[in-house]
């Protein structure tokens, strides 16, 4: 494969509601009209959820993820349209609290999907994550959500700095912090990652009807 890499993530929200399989079945109509090399997904939800996208993503025949009990685990999926020469799922150490909203991020059991593969003659790191929710919505460094937040992404900054030095590396996902936030800003300065969406005002988070913006 040469040429420019195209990728796309998305929180596809694929909980079980009455809706998603309509929703799903359009987002893969939309990837398969692409030109999208790699679409790194988060919250497939349930196993039914994963087929469908693989049968209805026919042109993406390599797929990346991790069996679970009921979905992939963290609910990611990677399809891609090149070859993947390896790929495996590091889970996070902390998975929040059981007696805390993030026992919803424990059940899918959040972590890291990392794939890699070739571009012409440039290997390719692709990492499909999804950071715990901050159910409060603050930021505040003593925030119990934060401090959760920001063991993940610390994790996170140690497998970056852990791949091969000639890989293009990528990190994709659900980060669940806002540009402007000191974990942000952590997470570039440990990495040396740089946010190809920088200056970008278009939002990232379009909440549903009843889900409160913040």
């Amino acid at each position: 494969m040469s040429g420019p890499l195209s990728l796309l993530s998305l929180n596809c929200f694929g909980a079980p509601v009455p809706t998603t399989r309509r929703r799903l079945r359009a987002l893969a109509q939309h990837l398969e009209q692409s030109s999208l090399e790699i679409v790194c997904l988060q919250e497939v939800q349930l196993l039914a959820y994963q087929n469908l996208l693989f049968q209805a993503c026919a042109s993406y025949p390599f797929q990346a993820y991790e069996p679970h009990l009921h979905c992939p685990k963290g609910g990611l999926v990677t399809l891609s349209r090149a070859p993947l020469i390896s790929q495996h799922f590091e889970t996070f150490a902390e998975q929040g609290r059981w007696y805390l909203p993030t026992a919803m991020d424990r059940f899918l059991r959040k972590g890291m999907l990392i794939s890699s593969l070739h571009w012409g003659a440039v290997p390719v790191v692709v990492i499909n994550t999804h950071i715990l929710a901050n159910y409060s919505g603050d930021w505040a460094r003593a925030g119990v959500y934060t401090r959760m937040q920001e063991k993940q992404l610390r994790q996170l900054a140690d497998t970056v700095a852990a791949q091969p030095a000639n890989a293009l590396v990528t990190v994709m996902g659900d980060f669940n912090v806002p540009r402007g936030s000191h974990l942000y800003h952590n997470l570039l300065q440990h990495t040396g990652l740089v946010d190809v969406l920088a200056g970008d005002l278009r939002p990232t988070h379009r909440p549903p009807p009843g889900v409160p913006a913040h």
